[in-house]
């Protein structure tokens, strides 16, 4: 009978019962479901999208393809505290563009670019921490969860009230506030906070900033150059945002056609302007852009102090390195020239005989030499080094032209 190896298990089998085994095995393996990598990666690129819209949708926590909102009417009242708003009525109700809602709907960092967009029917802000749209009789007041800022903070909370009483016709501290529109009304009151908050973080900043310079000018350490460097980076971001508003302001100014688009008012009433009649919108972002500037120049002013105060920290960190130096060149040459000495004794007190060991002047004469070959030594080293020292910029012109 015939016989044959099997590689498996090496031992000796029958054909016949090879080929039944792996009949057995062929069949085991078709009932194993097999790892497919294409089906894999399709289950989760889509499990991947569904997380995606999950986190965009509910990126404000407020529900489905919602913006949490306070809305004024016409007279300045407001019904609920805070309102759930679809994108989609949005978009429709007030006949904005989808993309106009992106600096609303951004992640939760904060918005530092600040923008006016002026449509049709509505103006469409973003300052700083308040993101609204200004209507004709309507103003809508997103909450700010990006900024870190709700609806239910104090500061939001004082924002909403002033925004009430303008809307009203009720602050008394614009004599010409019965004069101006619904909607630079609550323009002013926009501009009014953000102003309010951009004067009091540089008032922080710049007395925080004062008292570390006032101290490093008494004393310079570690802990306080760390701090300087802080408030720094700090003056320097609030710097950046100061700019960017204060040029949003210039680029208003400077387009006319939409200067009279912001009369919001006039164009529900049918009267059209022509592009230079836009005086009172016109002084109203030039006062609030004189208001921010002032605010940029004194951070300016402040910033360059900060620069004045490294500078002179970095040179007297300079000259003291310099004169730690100077103080090792001395001692080298101290020792140097005490070398002339240990040189003149060393020879004198070898164990050969000389014409002067028995004479009475030798130890005198031995003492002498030594003593001035040291001052010599000493004031020659001294002498190149104070030359070096010495050394101005005319020199060294002289210098290059001997060359």
């Amino acid at each position: 009978m015939n016989y044959m190896w099997c590689p498996s298990h090496l031992q000796r089998i029958r054909p016949l019962n090879f080929l039944k085994q792996c009949i057995r095995i062929r069949h085991l393996h078709k009932t194993i479901p097999l790892y497919q990598p294409a089906a894999y990666n399709n289950t989760a690129s889509m499990l991947l999208q569904k997380n995606l819209l999950l986190r965009n949708n509910t990126l404000y926590g407020y529900g489905y393809g919602t913006i949490r909102c306070t809305v004024f009417d016409s007279q300045g009242n407001t019904g609920p505290s805070s309102i759930e708003m679809k994108r989609e009525d949005l978009v429709t109700r007030h006949k904005l563009l989808p993309r106009d809602l992106r600096k609303i709907e951004k992640s939760k960092k904060n918005d530092l670019v600040p923008s006016i967009l002026v449509r049709k029917d509505g103006i469409l802000i973003s300052l700083l921490t308040i993101k609204a749209l200004i209507k004709s009789d309507s103003v809508i007041i997103f909450d700010s969860v990006g900024s870190g800022i709700s609806l239910s903070s104090t500061s939001q909370r004082d924002f909403i009230q002033n925004l009430k009483l303008r809307l009203k016709n009720e602050a008394s501290d614009e004599v010409n506030s019965q004069t101006l529109p619904y909607e630079f009304r609550a323009l002013e009151a926009i501009f009014v906070f953000a102003l309010s908050n951009l004067t009091s973080e540089m008032k922080v900043l710049l007395t925080l900033t004062q008292g570390v310079l006032t101290d490093l000018d008494h004393n310079i350490t570690r802990d306080k150059l760390r701090l300087l460097l802080i408030q720094n980076k700090k003056l320097k971001v609030f710097y950046k945002k100061c700019v960017l508003v204060r040029d949003m302001l210039d680029d208003l100014l400077e387009q006319d056609d939409m200067l009279c688009d912001m009369y919001l008012t006039d164009w529900k009433e049918g009267i059209v302007r022509i592009e230079d009649d836009h005086s009172e919108i016109e002084m109203l972002l030039e006062t609030y852009h004189n208001h921010v500037d002032e605010v940029v120049q004194r951070t300016e002013n402040i910033i360059s102090n900060v620069r004045t105060t490294e500078e002179i920290i970095n040179i007297i960190l300079d000259s003291n390195r310099n004169q730690l130096m100077l103080l090792n060149i001395k001692m080298g040459v101290g020792m140097f020239s005490l070398g002339g000495a240990i040189f003149v004794g060393s020879l004198y007190g070898m164990n050969l005989e000389n014409f002067i060991e028995e004479t009475d002047y030798g130890f005198a004469v031995a003492t002498g030499v030594g003593l001035l070959s040291t001052v010599w030594f000493y004031w020659f080293c001294m002498r190149s080094l104070h030359r070096l020292q010495r050394m101005s910029l005319l020199n060294s012109l002289k210098v290059k032209k001997k060359d």
